[in-house]
């Protein structure tokens, strides 16, 4: 089965890119629990990159549908899973970055969605929120994407973000989303 051609959010409306989100089908990965397990001698490294047995994963249709079947077990790790196996997946950051970010509105009314490199799309709300690392010397910015699953904002992103709270001079700086709104500080 061919992987749909990535999308580009800056081409959509937010109610063309709502669209997309609501019609993304995922595998259940949440309920297949097979009894073989093993390693996939894969990692996603901290800038996004996918390896296997230390080789990059050059083919981004390869990547695309890895993304579909990863999940994040109950004690943090992350696993390659299919209703037959599970295999250990090592993930230095997060295993998504998002890489491109869509607005429209101001204030309460914003709304916020991300292409991740994966080409999944993700409206950060209620649902979907946005954090901010503790250390202000390191921007840590992380966008919720599925079962406690995480997108790393890349750093064009963060300083789109930063301008556009820094803008709206809120106390603290801030940004709204899907009617949330994200301090970008830490309490």
């Amino acid at each position: 089965m061919p992987m749909p051609e990535l999308p580009d959010v800056s081409r959509m409306t937010l109610a063309d890119i709502a669209a997309a989100v609501a019609a993304q089908r995922l595998p259940p990965v949440e309920t297949w629990h097979p009894e073989r397990c093993g390693d996939s001698f894969m990692r996603i490294a901290a800038d996004g990159t996918w390896y296997h047995e230390g080789s990059p994963i050059k083919r981004a249709t390869m990547v695309r549908l890895f993304s579909t079947i990863l999940r994040r077990e109950d004690d943090g790790s992350y696993v390659l899973v299919t209703p037959a196996e599970k295999l250990s997946i090592i993930v230095e950051d997060a295993p998504f970055i998002a890489v491109e970010v869509q607005h429209e509105g101001r204030g309460e009314a914003r709304m916020l969605a991300f292409r991740l490199n994966s080409g999944d799309l993700v409206v950060a709300g209620e649902d979907h929120p946005l954090r901010f690392g503790d250390d202000a010397d390191v921007p840590s910015p992380y966008l919720a994407v599925r079962g406690g699953m995480e997108a790393r904002l890349a750093r064009p992103i963060f300083y789109e973000l930063a301008e556009i709270a820094i803008d709206e001079g809120g106390t603290p700086p801030g940004i709204w989303s899907g009617g949330t709104f994200f301090a970008m500080v830490s309490a």
